[in-house]
């Protein structure tokens, strides 16, 4: 019952986040344009990216509490690859417009209506922060993840807040365009970050924190084993991990052997990071007794 209970409430978490960041979002772009300012529309860029990632986590935490079937039989958790390939192309044109608009402001800048910028910035860290701490007290990786993307949005709004206070007191619009790039290029190297990732565990590369040759070593070092070889490793979602491998035996074995050999065997790549293991057990004799 408990169980049930947060898996609710981590769904519920994520929706109130979403309609939250949604909401401000379009005041955002609308705010931006009326107070003229470039650093509050390179803001709601980021924030338009964040509701897609909000809406699409919603989704997906939902989506991938279902099993597998005879049509995904790893389950349905690479489908949260798609949102983040989605979501990056988004950020990725947003941000190619906002640059276009922006790069020309700092050779002419135009003073911002700096108290619009004010209130905005003042309903972003708040809004912001709301979410953030909601999703904080979470305790599923989607939610901790979400929420310190979260407290990323929180810092830029600061950063908007005090360049606000600083062009509401000095003649210095150039701080508009300049905040403008600054946050267009850190959702930049987010979005390059995000896709190299996705792509390098599409394509079945091997999860950069799994180390296979510490794997194959522990592996050789429990009783019974002469070796272990062919491993190949991917992870379906970038959290669950699957491996296989061939294990070389110095004697035959009974099943009852083999079964209690490959539970110490999937125990020992569990703490290593494996969730999923498929072993083939091969005798010394079979491999010819060679050393590989």
């Amino acid at each position: 019952m408990h169980k049930h209970h947060h898996r609710h409430n981590d769904v519920k978490n994520i929706k109130v986040a979403f309609f939250l960041n949604l909401l401000f979002t379009i005041i955002e772009f609308v705010g931006g344009i009326l107070t003229n300012s470039m650093a509050i529309l390179s803001d709601a860029v980021h924030d338009m990216g964040d509701s897609v990632t909000l809406g699409l986590s919603w989704y997906f935490q939902k989506l991938s509490k279902k099993p597998g079937d005879k049509a995904y039989t790893y389950g349905y958790k690479r489908f949260s690859l798609l949102g983040a390939i989605v979501n990056s192309l988004i950020l990725l044109v947003g941000s190619v417009v906002i640059l276009f608009n922006a790069v020309p402001r700092l050779l002419h800048p135009e003073q911002p209506d700096t108290k619009g910028m004010l209130l905005l910035a003042v309903l972003g860290v708040i809004i912001n922060g709301v979410a953030m701490l909601r999703l904080r007290r979470g305790r599923s990786l989607n939610e901790r993840v979400v929420s310190l993307h979260l407290l990323e949005d929180v810092l830029g709004w600061v950063a908007v807040l005090i360049g606000a206070l600083v062009m509401h007191f000095v003649d210095a619009p150039v701080i508009d365009p300049l905040l403008s790039v600054a946050i267009t290029l850190f959702i930049l190297f987010n979005v390059y970050r995000n896709m190299r990732q996705s792509f390098r565990i599409i394509l079945q590369g091997s999860p950069e924190k799994l180390n296979l040759a510490a794997a194959a070593q522990a592996v050789a070092a429990l009783e019974g084993v002469r070796r272990a070889e062919h491993l190949h490793a991917w992870s379906v979602d970038g959290e669950y991990n699957v491996l296989t491998m061939h294990v070389v035996v110095s004697r035959e074995m009974s099943m009852r052997e083999q079964q209690q050999l490959k539970q110490r065997i999937r125990g020992t790549l569990n703490q290593m990071g494996v969730q999923h293991a498929t072993i083939e057990l091969e005798l010394f004799e079979e491999t010819g007794g060679c050393q590989v």
